[in-house]
């Protein structure tokens, strides 16, 4: 009865070790042809190296090169602003460090506009385009999007005022909300550039990126009235259309109009005759 049982366990053990023998074959044959299929397609599609983050890399974090490696790239699909190149990514002869500027996930391309130059201030001013300026608006609970809003957000801006209809002396004023500027870039929250809030939390102050000639806009719409904040959707490439609402249009009340009565004056003539010449003579009216 042992022998049997020894003769059994013999088999097993001598089965068990084929099925792996053939796993490890199959295995190794698959390999093999993935890495075959790989090369295949690095000669249709041709790859350029470019260097992505290792792991998730916040706002602020100082880049090392323990933070990035080397993927290859299809060509022609390289982000632009990419890098390429470890020189140029981390200077030769320089212990100046580049910051991040925007947070990263792990695999995400290194492009210039996420990071500082080597040494560059990781101020606001590292934010802003050629031309641009920073503008801070005043906002609460209820204007900042309950404190949704997030540096990198796009957002439109209202006006809410009391204006002069018609210019006129008889104080025909009233409420009006316009649209005065679309799609403006938020680059900080309160005193805060990075984008890594977690929760909401009610700010105080928003700093857009705009044009100069829209910070005079903003600045006299801040002073006369109220600014609200509208948040644009990450895929909303609409163009904003003109858009202004007053009291009267929001409860589909038709516009007054004035009837202005004008008297026209009397005049009375006399008819008077020189020679073949009638003249018609203006004379004080009686009634």
């Amino acid at each position: 009865m042992r022998m049997v049982f020894g003769l059994v366990l013999l088999a097993g053990i001598a089965l068990a070790g084929g099925a792996v023998y053939l796993a490890k074959g199959r295995i190794g044959e698959y390999q093999m042809a993935h890495q075959q299929a790989q090369e295949a397609l690095a000669q249709i599609v041709p790859t350029v190296g470019v260097y992505v983050a290792t792991g998730p890399l916040k706002y602020g974090q100082r880049l090392t090169r323990e933070d990035v490696r080397q993927v290859s790239w299809p060509e022609n699909a390289i982000p632009e602003g990419s890098f390429i190149e470890e020189a140029a990514l981390f200077p030769e002869n320089s212990d100046d460090m580049r910051v991040v500027l925007r947070a990263m996930e792990k695999d995400e391309a290194i492009m210039a506009v996420k990071v500082t130059e080597p040494g560059a201030d990781i101020g606001l001013t590292s934010q802003l385009e050629r031309g641009s300026r920073a503008f801070a608006i005043r906002v609460d609970v209820s204007s900042g999007v309950s404190g949704f809003l997030r540096p990198g957000d796009r957002v439109d801006v209202y006006w809410t005022g009391r204006i002069n209809r018609g210019g006129n002396d008889r104080g025909d004023t009233g409420d009006v909300t316009k649209l005065i500027e679309a799609g403006v870039k938020i680059i900080a929250i309160d005193q805060s550039a990075g984008g890594e809030r977690s929760e909401a939390a009610i700010a105080n102050t928003v700093t857009v990126a705009v044009q100069p000639y829209q910070v005079a806009a903003l600045a006299q719409a801040q002073s006369t009235g109220n600014l609200s904040l509208s948040l644009v959707g990450a895929e909303d490439d609409t163009a904003a259309a003109e858009i202004e609402v007053d009291q009267r249009s929001l409860l589909g009340l038709a516009e007054e109009t004035v009837k202005v009565e004008t008297t026209t004056q009397k005049v009375c003539t006399i008819r008077t005759r020189r020679g073949a010449e009638v003249l018609e003579i203006p004379i004080p009216c009686t009634n």
